[in-house]
């Protein structure tokens, strides 16, 4: 993405416009850009044009607000930031440990899975996975994990059934190893699912509602 098309996003989205429309015409916006209002006006169009914001023409006033792409570009260069000034080589994450979908334990059972694990996390998992609820201001870190290498489990078929690619992120919960693994294919935004080579409900008597904090590797 062209970064002059970032920082003007970035001014919209600092005036409001991630939540909700904004009042804002070229020459106000020409000001928080530094440069002319035809400069500005145009800038509206290009932005319009990449589908990075919505406007709506008022009576007096154009009303603007940024697409779910505008936002998604404004996450990565927050991401981006983060990943210079605040992130060295862990994220800590706290959450709330909660029921799963109860499908972990059929995935993660599968040899296809279980070999790559092993030989790539150095353990063999648990039959099952421990799903945490991330804390609300935490969800935000969740973008670095996700733009992060990882060890890639491959994909692969068995019996006529496809199972996709899963990323995995070794892992701590105290002093347990473990690793976070993130389908291609996931279900959940604010859910992290951990894999570990013990029943981690038991080993550190932990059960739903349940505060915890994870440190992973990135």
């Amino acid at each position: 993405m062209d970064s002059k098309y970032t920082f003007a996003l970035r001014k919209i989205a600092m005036l409001g416009g991630i939540e909700d429309y904004v009042v804002l015409s070229s020459r106000e916006l020409g000001e928080a850009l530094e440069m002319s209002q035809q400069s500005a006006s145009k800038r509206i169009l290009e932005l319009l044009d990449e589908k990075l914001i919505v406007r709506d023409m008022g009576a007096r006033k154009q009303r603007i607000k940024l697409t779910p792409k505008g936002v998604e570009e404004i996450k990565q260069e927050y991401s981006e930031y983060r990943r210079i000034f605040e992130v060295d080589d862990q994220i800590n994450l706290r959450g709330v440990i909660t029921d799963g979908m109860g499908e972990g334990g059929y995935y993660i059972c599968q040899i296809g899975y279980m070999t790559q694990f092993e030989e790539k996390l150095g353990f063999k998992p648990y039959e099952g996975t421990l799903n945490i609820t991330i804390d609300r201001e935490d969800i935000s870190k969740l973008d670095i994990i996700r733009s992060s290498p990882g060890e890639t489990i491959y994909g692969f078929s068995s019996e006529g059934r496809s199972f996709g690619k899963v990323v995995a992120h070794k892992a701590k919960i105290k002093s347990i190893e473990c690793a976070v693994v993130i389908p291609e294919r996931s279900h959940y935004d604010n859910v992290i699912e951990v894999v570990c080579q013990y029943h981690l409900r038991r080993t550190l008597s932990i059960g739903n509602g349940d505060h915890v904090e994870i440190k992973i590797k990135v």
